[in-house]
């Protein structure tokens, strides 16, 4: 069972960077698919990013595609959201998913295990 820390979350201005992070306890982060996910205000949670457990494929929400980047350093049991050129609709909790499937998905009931999240507020 995995075990998942998110951090990096803070208050940043509209146009600026900020990377996230989530750590993984556990031997078996590199067999796992791992995506990150938000929930803004009032909505549901919703599907950012994912990468395949060899960094073979990445997929991206619509919404993030050219200005997120998702990455994993599997020696590090850590996956990351580097996060560029932020708007204020970014603003929201982000999560850290793990998936024992090795098949990316974007949906949310898909994923196995969850961390806590991490507040990320786009300033104007």
């Amino acid at each position: 069972q995995a075990q998942l820390v998110e951090s990096g979350g803070r208050l940043v201005q509209a146009g600026g960077s900020l990377r996230l992070s989530c750590a993984a306890s556990g031997r078996t982060f590199s067999t796992y698919t791992m995506g990150w996910f938000r929930r803004a205000p009032g909505k549901e949670r919703e599907f950012v990013a994912a990468i395949s457990r060899r960094l073979s494929s990445t997929r991206y929400a619509d919404s993030v595609k050219g200005r997120f980047t998702i990455s994993r350093d599997n020696a590090k049991n850590t996956v990351y959201l580097q996060m560029n050129s932020l708007k204020l609709e970014d603003t929201a909790v982000y999560y850290c998913a793990a998936r024992v499937s090795v098949v990316i998905t974007t949906g949310n009931h898909e994923y196995d295990y969850w961390g806590q999240g991490t507040q990320v507020t786009v300033s104007s």
